[in-house]
């Protein structure tokens, strides 16, 4: 479980957040009358806040883990963490405009321009899920709460559906049919034009055809490395403050992809902290689940790992079996199945439906709040005379 180890380091090492407190402890050690200077509180105040709230978010139910309201809570996390950083680069502008601390926040500027890019193709890709919340609209207006179910709303459903299952299931495999991979779905003259997320794409998406969320992920995390011991003892414990919101950056970045879909989803994207960093436990504990999730087999070809997206394509699956298999008029037994599997859809319906609006808006917010947070940061940093 995630929290398992998370929990095992805190009984045995206490919050040793960082190398802040070694150095702490280090000072102590020599000199008794030693007092934490407000900055060293501050900053280990930011490392104890990212590893609480990522312990939070590791603590999730497995059946809650990559739902809408999980990304929700790891955005607003992410929010706060931001927010925490921002100020403490305000408040220490002298040591950022040296070296090395100078560079390093260079490289998290450079970093969060990347993830602008994530944000725009995961606002697309919530665009995409509401083209199939319409699918399922036509599914549940043509059966549901029907007294009478005839062969044309059938029809009409298995339309839906058969267009609901292209567009969830990935097309990873040149020149491979997606509805020829997954015969549940029904028909095998599906168009060329359908054979691909990209039959769907909208005209006014974001990022271009070429845009890869793999590569982009890839390019967020190259060479972030941790400060070495000295590196960090030279910029005051900033370094690390950096390393650590860079990784909190990079994790929230992979989350959203794994979740929603996007051009070439790939999660190869390793993280580099060790658990010597308290906040890291929690976050490689959630990479190595989600990545287990995603190996799954029945998950392998999904196009987003959203606990919804997940849900959709499980109800949508028996159902289109059986509007494969009934005759009409129908028999009794056959509309009760039909009614309950129509009911799950519902529910799916629903969560979809509440839940979208929230998360974009909360999308939209982080974009944002990373434009206005860079400008602001970036312009104090470049006027050196100013007061600090």
């Amino acid at each position: 479980m995630p929290t398992t180890d998370f929990h095992e380091a805190s009984s045995s090492s206490g919050f040793g957040f960082s190398i802040l407190s070694r150095r702490r402890d280090q000072v102590h050690s020599m000199e008794s009358t030693h007092e934490a200077t407000v900055q060293e509180l501050e900053l280990e105040a930011f490392q104890k806040q990212v590893a609480d709230r990522f312990q939070d978010l590791a603590a999730a139910e497995s059946d809650e883990l990559l739902s809408i309201s999980w990304l929700r809570k790891l955005l607003d996390a992410f929010l706060c963490c931001q927010e925490e950083f921002r100020v403490i680069v305000l408040k220490n502008k002298a040591h950022f405009n040296r070296p090395p601390a100078e560079r390093s926040i260079a490289d998290f500027f450079e970093r969060s321009v990347k993830a602008l890019d994530v944000c725009n193709a995961i606002r697309d890709g919530i665009e995409q899920i509401r083209q199939w919340q319409k699918q399922l609209e036509i599914v549940l207006c043509a059966l549901d709460n029907q007294r009478s179910i005839g062969e044309g709303q059938f029809r009409r459903a298995k339309k839906a559906l058969v267009d609901l299952a292209i567009g969830i299931l990935e097309d990873k495999e040149p020149n491979t049919n997606v509805a020829h991979r997954n015969r549940s779905f029904g028909r095998s003259n599906v168009p060329k034009e359908q054979k691909s997320l990209g039959h769907f794409r909208s005209l006014s998406w974001s990022v271009s055809r070429s845009w890869s969320a793999s590569r982009q992920l890839q390019a967020i995390g190259g060479n972030l490395v941790a400060p070495r011991a000295n590196e960090n003892m030279s910029t005051h414990g900033l370094s690390m403050t950096v390393f650590t919101m860079s990784n909190v950056l990079l994790f929230t970045m992979w989350a959203l992809v794994a979740a929603i879909p996007c051009q070439d989803r790939g999660l190869q994207t390793q993280f580099h902290a060790t658990k010597q960093f308290f906040w890291a436990v929690p976050i490689l504990s959630l990479h190595e689940i989600i990545l287990d999730e995603s190996k799954r087999r029945d998950r392998r070809h999904l196009c987003g790992l959203l606990k919804e997206i997940i849900e959709l394509e499980k109800c949508a699956r028996p159902l289109n079996e059986l509007t494969d298999s009934v005759n009409f008029p129908l028999k009794k037994d056959k509309e009760v199945e039909l009614k309950q599997k129509v009911e799950e859809m519902g529910s799916v319906f629903e969560a979809i439906k509440d839940g979208l609006d929230p998360l974009e808006r909360q999308v939209r917010e982080v974009f944002h709040h990373i434009v206005r947070s860079r400008t602001e940061c970036l312009e104090s940093l470049s006027r050196p005379n100013s007061h600090d």
